[in-house]
């Protein structure tokens, strides 16, 4: 009788399981452990249900922000940690932490690995992908803990030190990782004019949403002049300024006689610059969301589906995605069949998943509306018809992981929250990554037919 050797689920799981499928079974194992610690006693102050502690997991392990109960009143201080640790994770990835473990204890990853932890942060493997994987703990650890210190400052001027240090931590993670989470009731309404704090949160929301790799070689170039920034980087950097300033502009322009109207020109530039930042996947507010103006929240819906940036903690199509459409519109316009910007071609290949990419997440975003609205029982009148704009505002900011909302989210029933709650993860973790992840079929297809054209535009 020959003794078998025990099965050990790592390298099994690696061994049978596609890069893609160990992807979203680690983000689902996170979210799942999680609700069930916000379930138990210890972690609310006066119980919560199932449902709402899986929504609440899977708002904090997806970066999103959404509450279906307030974070500040019913959660303990201790399911408040619980959630700091899920975005936490969840904004670097459960994958990114093993991996990094391993290396600082010797440990060997597989290829496989290597792979899966990859694609999560690099446009194009590297052989220093340890150094690079260092480098996002450590600018991580950098970046927090510089927003705990400015953020400390602030609060300390309004609560005791521990509760202002405590405040700060909250904070401080939740906004690098994109997560939206606040221990104010109203966000940081209250705050709406405070410089300190609007440019600490902003350059956290901004650092946390550009992409590690963006980060990685933004720093080289700074200590060294003659290190090149890759063409990914370049249009991330360039995008998200122009998406900014642009956002800062149309925000003030649409509510310059509204909600803006009465506030000093300080306060008015610091909350159309902090709402042009936070649709892209942070979900703080320093306005009452609900009384913007329809064209406001048009154009909040558009930032919010365009997203942060590839290997961030952001969602949405991401702004290489948005920049990539442009050009392509840009260049059939001029009548060349490539894609070309700063001297380079963008392979076809990744045009078509560009295109891919934005296709599913539209249809993702209708699904999720038509079911939230099939299970709210959306009637005709002008009541019915907030709510469905609510309801539209509602599902975008859950596939953009931002957390914004227009305050329909408490009112949800269980069915909405589910629904809402898958919208988040397939956000976070991609359409086209999940639609994979579920493919029973692997591999390319190898055979070609012969090609016929059809009519379009």
């Amino acid at each position: 009788m020959h003794n078998r050797e025990p099965l050990r689920l790592g390298p099994f799981l690696t061994r049978h399981l596609s890069p893609a499928r160990i992807f979203i079974l680690s983000f689902a194992g996170v979210i799942l452990a999680g609700a069930i610690l916000l379930w138990l006693p210890f972690a609310s102050t006066r119980g919560i249900r199932f449902v709402d502690a899986l929504f609440m997991s899977a708002s904090a392990v997806c970066v999103t922000g959404l509450a279906t109960v307030d974070v500040g009143t019913d959660l303990t201080t201790a399911g408040q940690i619980v959630l700091i640790c899920l975005f936490q994770v969840g904004g670097l990835g459960i994958l990114t932490f093993s991996a990094f473990l391993f290396g600082i204890m010797g440990r060997g990853i597989s290829f496989k690995g290597r792979e899966i932890v990859q694609s999560a942060f690099l446009h194009t493997p590297r052989r220093d992908f340890f150094i690079i994987l260092k480098s996002v703990i450590l600018a991580t650890l950098i970046i927090e803990s510089a927003g705990v210190v400015l953020l400390f400052i602030r609060f300390a001027q309004d609560f005791p030190a521990p509760t202002a240090f405590y405040y700060a931590v909250f904070h401080a993670i939740s906004a690098f990782n994109n997560c939206g989470f606040s221990l104010f009731p109203d966000s940081f309404v209250r705050y709406q004019g405070d410089l300190l704090l609007n440019l600490t949160m902003m350059m956290l929301i901004i650092l946390g949403g550009i992409g590690f790799v963006v980060h990685h070689e933004v720093f080289a170039r700074l200590r060294d002049r003659n290190a090149r920034l890759s063409l990914h980087s370049r249009i991330v950097l360039v995008t998200t300024a122009c998406l900014v300033v642009a956002g800062a502009a149309l925000f003030w322009l649409f509510e310059d006689d509204y909600i803006l109207k009465g506030l000093s020109p300080r306060t008015q530039f610091l909350v159309s610059l902090f709402q042009s930042i936070t649709p892209r996947t942070a979900g703080f507010n320093t306005v009452e969301i609900g009384q913007l103006t329809n064209a406001t929240i048009l154009m909040m819906l558009v930032l919010m589906f365009i997203g942060g940036s590839p290997g961030s903690t952001a969602g949405g199509i991401k702004t290489t995605s948005f920049a990539l459409l442009l050009l392509m519109m840009w260049n059939r316009w001029r009548g060349s069949e490539e894609v070309t910007v700063s001297n380079r071609t963008v392979p076809r290949e990744l045009i078509g998943r560009t295109l891919s990419i934005t296709l599913a997440s539209m249809l993702s975003v209708f699904f999720v509306v038509a079911a939230v609205m099939a299970a709210g029982h959306v009637e005709a009148g002008p009541m019915e018809r907030q709510r469905f704009v609510e309801y539209i505002f509602e599902t975008v900011s859950a596939f953009g992981t931002v957390g914004l909302s227009m305050g329909v989210t408490p009112k949800l029933g269980d069915f909405q929250k589910l629904m809402i709650a898958f919208m988040m993860f397939a956000g976070r973790v991609g359409p086209l990554t999940l639609a994979f992840s579920l493919s029973f079929r692997e591999g390319k297809k190898t055979v070609v037919y012969a090609e016929e054209t059809v009519m379009v535009g």
